[in-house]
């Protein structure tokens, strides 16, 4: 984005600042510019003379002797140009002042070229008249230039006067890196909202009125679009009696320092109004529409059409193109068609705003192989109020240039607009944000500098909706922060949880689990997450199980890699086998990782991804080695209660007298156990396996880090050995359960020293033999505490079958 500060000086008249000082605070305020050009560089010394009498050289045919008047004084130039002639007003380069280049067009050079006064011939000049390339521009922009010869003023510049300040040269073009969240600031008019509010001056809008012809633009033309996904909104006006002609000089000038050539005062209109309000538009000749009739609609797979720059674009269903009753006459939002250009003969014309859908531009565009200055502009989304306003300020000055008349009333289809967005506003919160101490009043200033209006009464910001990019909390905070200065906020750290550098108490949880399985002596593996669904099979998992309820993925590498896993043991026999293999005698695995499980398939909604904390292990050690791993989990993680480990878990791939579920607090937080024979065989491994798997999202709830400390015994503890005869069907946990419910208070303890089971043992039972440590905090226990704690536990006991050993 381009613009020349000039333009910008028109609607904010206040600003008074260098060009490096303007290029620095807009850049620091958000707007970034990535540099500038003086359009007079090199230009020095020129003024406007007016040539008073022509004679020839009396030693050269091709060169002619000049007196030119500078206002203050006549002088003598020596030129060659074939087109000057007595009375007219040209550029003039006194002695000693500077041109930007030579009249061939060719580069420029980077220090211009200095005149001299000296002689051609051997007839004193003293000094230069100018072409305009040698002024540093060009033909395209300065159209009334001859092709070859002097630079010729109008009748109405003043001789003597700055000819640089004349030709509108004495400007500076900002090139602005514009991000496409900002669409307002593809516009001349956003720019200088920008540089209003950056360097605290008023912001005048231009002041569009129309002035309509009294009749009804429902006469001339009617609009139907059939494709309203595309085209939010399409407003047209009608004008007539037009009259083609150059465009005034200040126009001309604005639309050269942009970069865009200017043609005529109808084609001129409307390339300034889209500059200035940063909305396409587009002339058609109303004679040549048929039926005077708009259609929006989707073109046919095949459609050939030929636009304005004479090509012919092949066209399918998906770009959308702007018809007659009869025909194509424009690709929307990219080029208008050769069938309805606007020659000199127009007489009468419709001018067309619309809105369309800026990502189907964007895919148009690149389909067809053209991509323009209004393309550029739809593809960001533009605002559908700006339509309207667009149309009208072409309007007027259609009118106000003399090009034509305005019928009265305008073709506007339009969706339903969406309601203003509100933002909440909370000048705490942005002072939180932003580490600042902004007063409340200085950020309603600023709101008011971009036109956001607050109402005091709800504490609600509502955002204009060429505003596009404002939605939330964040973005309000953000133009306190550019408006009052970037460089105004000091460093300071952020507030919160973040400044300490903790983790969260998810990933507290599972680097206790790395920790405790490191400290075990188990290493970390990773396994993939996608497998086979061969992997049931090995696993042992009969058809139906909701294991086997797998989701299958779209674009796998091969059969091998095509489901997402719903249990973690495969990646981790895998391992282990592959060790195995390998000959290493005694391997210690650990994996944290997902499984991906869900209710139905397809799938209707994400799959629930938990993270299990898969143990596995082969070599010294066992059941109870494994158990005494996840119950040192437990405890670290502050598990206090006892697990319970329920031998009922019916799991198919472990052994079927040697697996447990672990409960704890009546809820099943994992399984652990030996890997069945048969899926060791399926695996290769020729050892004896044992795996523990924790569902973590079922642990968490349970987790805490809060400790509380108690002081030394001060009191002696007492303990007492039973040994028992048990049923075989009685769990080491049924007994425990009794111990600790029945043993009170002063219960300190228990642990399980002996089980036996043999020939000195009546068939069907086990000998088990238990140490209960009895304590008490505030006094020394005596015979008879004991005695009846010890009572009421055998009475516990008793009920489940079991005897004292004699």
């Amino acid at each position: 984005m381009n613009t020349a500060l000039s333009w910008i000086k028109a609607y904010v008249p206040e600003l008074e600042c260098t060009d490096q000082e303007y290029c620095d605070a807009m850049t620091l305020s958000g707007t970034k510019v990535e540099g500038y050009e003086r359009l007079d560089k090199n230009l020095e010394k020129i003024v406007v003379g007016q040539i008073e009498k022509i004679e020839k050289h009396p030693d050269a045919d091709k060169l002619i002797v000049c007196q030119v008047n500078i206002g203050a004084e006549s002088i003598q130039i020596v030129t060659g140009a074939p087109n000057v002639k007595e009375g007219d007003k040209v550029p003039v380069v006194l002695d000693g002042g500077k041109v930007a280049g030579g009249h061939d067009g060719g580069p420029l050079p980077e220090e211009g070229i200095s005149i001299k006064a000296g002689k051609l011939r051997g007839v004193p000049s003293n000094g230069m008249m100018c072409s305009i390339e040698e002024l540093g521009t060009t033909r395209e922009m300065y159209p009334e230039a001859p092709e070859y010869g002097i630079y010729i003023f109008g009748e109405d510049a003043e001789v003597g006067s700055d000819a640089v300040e004349a030709l509108g040269l004495k400007d500076t073009v900002f090139e602005y890196e514009i991000t496409s969240n900002r669409v307002d600031c593809y516009s001349v008019l956003g720019i200088a909202r920008e540089a209003a509010a950056t360097f605290r001056k008023p912001f005048h809008a231009p002041e569009v009125t129309v002035q309509e012809n009294g009749e009804k633009v429902e006469d001339y033309i009617s609009v139907e679009v059939q494709d309203a996904d595309l085209c939010p909104r399409y407003t047209a006006r009608v004008c007539t009696n037009i009259k083609i002609a150059p465009s005034p000089k200040w126009m001309q000038r604005r639309l050269a320092a942009s970069g865009i050539r200017p043609i005529n005062n109808l084609v001129d209109i409307t390339n300034y109004v889209m500059e200035e309000y940063g909305q396409p538009m587009h002339a058609y000749d109303l004679d040549r529409i048929a039926g005077h009739k708009i259609i929006v609609r989707r073109a046919k797979d095949g459609d050939e059409f030929q636009t304005l720059d004479g090509q012919v674009r092949k066209l399918d269903s998906e770009v959308l193109m702007i018809c007659d009753a009869e025909k194509e006459i424009g690709i929307a939002g990219i080029m208008g068609g050769e069938n309805s250009k606007i020659t000199d003969d127009v007489k009468t014309v419709l001018v067309e705003a619309a809105t369309f859908n800026g990502t189907n531009i964007r895919k148009s565009a690149k389909r067809i192989g053209l991509r323009t200055d209004a393309s550029g502009k739809f593809e960001k989304g533009l605002d559908p109020h700006n339509a309207e306003a667009a149309i009208n300020r072409a309007c007027q000055l259609i009118q106000e240039l003399g090009c034509g008349e305005v019928v009265g009333g305008i073709a506007d289809v339009c969706q339903s607009m969406k309601e203003p967005v509100k933002i909440k506003f909370d000048a705490k919160k942005v002072n939180d944000l932003l580490g600042t101490d902004i007063s409340e009043e200085e950020m309603l200033g600023i709101f008011r500098m971009i036109e956001l209006k607050y109402d005091k009464g709800t504490q609600m910001l509502e955002i204009p909706s060429f505003r596009q990019d404002l939605l939330g909390a964040a973005d309000i905070a953000e133009e306190v922060a550019r408006f009052y200065g970037y460089d105004k906020i000091s460093v300071s750290l952020p507030n919160g949880e973040a400044t300490t550098g903790k983790l969260s108490f998810k990933l507290r949880i599972e680097q206790k689990a790395r920790d405790i399985a490191e400290y075990c002596g188990f290493s970390q593996g990773m396994c993939y997450s996608f497998e086979s669904p061969k992997v049931f099979d090995k696993l042992l998992i009969p058809e139906g199980d909701a294991l086997r309820r797998a989701i299958t993925i779209a674009n796998p590498l091969g059969e091998d890699f095509s489901i997402m896993r719903t249990v973690s043991l495969n990646g981790m026999l895998t391992s282990l086998a592959t060790n195995y293999n390998r000959r290493n005698k005694e391997v210690r695995l650990y994996e944290l990782g997902n499984i991906y499980k869900t209710d139905e398939l397809p799938l209707k909604e994400l799959p629930d991804e938990r993270v299990q904390f898969t143990l596995g292990m082969y070599g010294e050690g066992d059941f109870y080695t494994m158990k005494g791993v996840v119950e040192e989990f437990f405890d670290c993680i502050g598990m206090r209660k006892k697990a319970v480990y329920d031998p009922a878990s019916g799991k198919p791939f472990l052994h079927s007298g040697r697996q447990a579920n672990i409960v704890y607090e009546g809820k099943t937080v994992g399984y652990l156990g030996e890997i069945h024979p048969e899926v060791c065989d399926n695996y290769d491994i020729g050892t004896k396996v044992y795996v523990a798997v924790l569902d973590m999202p079922e642990i968490i709830p349970f987790a805490t880090f809060d400790r509380k400390y108690e002081g030394i015994a001060k009191y002696p503890a007492v303990s007492r050995d039973i040994s028992m005869v048990v049923p075989k069907d009685i769990l080491a946990g049924q007994i425990e359960a009794v111990i600790a419910q029945r043993g009170g208070k002063i219960l300190e303890g228990y642990q399980l020293f002996d089980i036996y089971e043999g020939a000195q043992i009546k068939k069907g039972f086990k000998s088990m033999a238990y140490s209960i440590t009895f304590r008490a905090k505030d006094r020394t226990l005596e015979e008879s505490d004991i005695t009846a704690a010890m009572k009421k536990i055998l009475n516990g006991l008793e009920g489940l079958g079991i005897e004292l050993r004699q």
